[in-house]
Formats: C-alpha cells, sequence, structure tokens
C-alpha cells in the first residue's frame, strides 16, 4: 500500500518555520522549592491520564523524565480546556495561551510554571507550543474532516507538535530528523482516533474522513448503530493500515534521536502501535470496547523494543 504524501510537504514547512521563528530565553527567578512543587504536580497529572506516556518517560533519566512529564500536563491542561468546557471554551484557551507562554507565569500556575522552565531548559521553540494550542481550538468549531490530508494537518497540530516539543528534550541529530517526527505524530493521533470512534461519536465529533467513509459505503447513521458489518471490517482494516504504515516510515527516526531518548520515544511509539492489534482482536468493534494494553503486555514488550532502540533496529 502506498501512503498519499501530498500533505506532507505543507506539514514540513510549519515545523521549519516555527523552528526558525524560535528565540532563547532564561528563566531565573523560580525557587527551587517551587519548581519541584511544579513537577511534582505535572508528575502526578501524567500518571493519572496517560499510563503509556508515564511508562515511556519514565525510561528518560531525571531531568528529561521531569520536562517530558510537564510537556504531558501542558498538553493535558490545553486538551482538558476544550474537552471539559460546558460553553465557549476561547476564552479560557487564550487566558491559558497567556500563562503557558509566559516567561514567568502565575505562581499558582503549576503546570505553566514547569513548562515554562522546561522549555527554557531544552530550548523548545514557542511556535510549537502555539501550533498545538491552534490544532487544540480547532477542536471548538470544527467536529468534522472531509479528507486524509485534512485530518493529516489536523493530527499534526494536536501530536506531530508533541513530538517535535520533545525532540529538544531527547535531543536530536539535526532537521533530518523533523520528517519523522511529524510522521510519527500522525500515526499517534491516528491511533488515538481510530480507539476512540464510539467516544468520540458521542460528544458529536468524526474524526475519520469523510471520503474515506463514502468509499466503503458507510455513513453517520452507521457509526451512530455502532454495527460491526464487514464495510465496517474492511474500513477500519484500511485505516489500520494506512497508520501502520505511517509508523513503519516514522521508526527509523529513532536512530536520530539523542542516545538517552532513543528507547523512550521507541517504547511510545510501539506501545500506541500495539493498540491497533487489541483493536482487531476485538473484532473491529471501537464503538463499545476502548483498545488498550495492560501492564504485563507493556512490560513484555519493553525488552524488544529496548533492542530495537539501542541497535538501531528499525
Amino acid at each position: 500500500m502506498t501512503v498519499q504524501v501530498t500533505w506532507e510537504n505543507q506539514l514540513l514547512d510549519r515545523a521549519f518555520e516555527a523552528l526558525a521563528s524560535h528565540q532563547p530565553f532564561d528563566l531565573a527567578w523560580a525557587e527551587p522549592s517551587h519548581m519541584d512543587t511544579a513537577y511534582a504536580h505535572c508528575e502526578k497529572l501524567t500518571h493519572e491520564h496517560s499510563r503509556t506516556f508515564y511508562t515511556a518517560s519514565a525510561l528518560l533519566p531525571g531531568d528529561e523524565r521531569r520536562a517530558m512529564r510537564a510537556l504531558y500536563a501542558f498538553c493535558r491542561v490545553s486538551d482538558d480546556i476544550v474537552d471539559n468546557a460546558t460553553d465557549d471554551p476561547r476564552p479560557a484557551l487564550q487566558a491559558w495561551r497567556r500563562q503557558a507562554f509566559s516567561q514567568r507565569p502565575a505562581s499558582d500556575e503549576l503546570v505553566a510554571t514547569a513548562w515554562a522552565d522546561a522549555r527554557s531548559r531544552y530550548n523548545i521553540p514557542i511556535r510549537y507550543g502555539e501550533q498545538l494550542l491552534d490544532g487544540v481550538t480547532r477542536d471548538v468549531s470544527q467536529k468534522r474532516y472531509e479528507t486524509f490530508s485534512e485530518l493529516a494537518e489536523y493530527c499534526y497540530g494536536v501530536a506531530s507538535t508533541v513530538g517535535l516539543m520533545a525532540m529538544h528534550i531527547t535531543g536530536y541529530e539535526g532537521r533530518e530528523a523533523i520528517p519523522y517526527a511529524i510522521k510519527l505524530g500522525v500515526a499517534l493521533q491516528l491511533t488515538n482516533i481510530l480507539r476512540d470512534v464510539g467516544d468520540d461519536w458521542r460528544i458529536g465529533r468524526i474524526y475519520l474522513p469523510l471520503e474515506d467513509l463514502h468509499t466503503f459505503q458507510l455513513t453517520e447513521d452507521d457509526i451512530a448503530a455502532g454495527v460491526v458489518d464487514n464495510r465496517w471490517r474492511n474500513f477500519m482494516a484500511f485505516q489500520i493500515e494506512r497508520t501502520r504504515q505511517l509508523y513503519a516510515e516514522s521508526l527509523p527516526g529513532i536512530a536520530l534521536l539523542g542516545k538517552k531518548g532513543r528507547f523512550a520515544v521507541a517504547a511510545a511509539a510501539e506501545l500506541y502501535r500495539a493498540i491497533l492489534i487489541d483493536i482487531e482482536a476485538n473484532d473491529y468493534n471501537n464503538f463499545t470496547y476502548r483498545a488498550h494494553l495492560d501492564k504485563q503486555q507493556k512490560l513484555r514488550r519493553l525488552p524488544g523494543i529496548y533492542w530495537r532502540a539501542r541497535r538501531r533496529g528499525y
């Protein structure tokens, strides 16, 4: 199968624009005890909301682990402002934007405080974070995506940007690593989308490309009914194959990361990719079942992931 690539150059332009616009800054105001409290809060949020990310980030050395969990917490807060809103979330998003990108956030903004420290320490371009918030804000007004290219643009905003920021924490070997990070982010977000079809429908969202649904003679009524028939199985098999292809094309980029971060990023990628296996194992029922890996399944995979990450086995 050949993955369409018409969307890639546009996303590369966004990534390089963010990189070129970056201006480093020094954060010197925070007291160490307050910063420790801020990072501990981010660790708690990560543990509560994403066991996969928590497990993967645990494979990093201490400082990088703290920074990666601050990154996760920044993303989590950004998502929750939209997902938990009872009215228009845009004013709250604007207020959060001011705090999240401030060089001196309010003392009670623990996530913004840890995130400011991480951005300063690891020279993370602020524009990547702004692009993420732009993607999150898109959820306020856009509930459907006509084409895969349009969906890939959304995936870049809410996921590829995370990988691009994470690379500054792990270290990476130059601009050639960026296309791999973009593809991995798209693959990870597509995995979320395929896992959460039922949950997304119940809050009024369909992230599946509408043109693909039409190709397989499916409608929104079929999603509402939640019936797994051969049309749905064939549709899901197509979506999973495309997502696996993106993983295959992105994983060689792990060799371009700093040595300290390769295992953690490989673990995040491979553990997420394995969610696709669970979707298949449950006969493509992603309406009432949320595919996942349990703790033992994750642990069994880690030795092989470690070997591939260390030996550049991708």
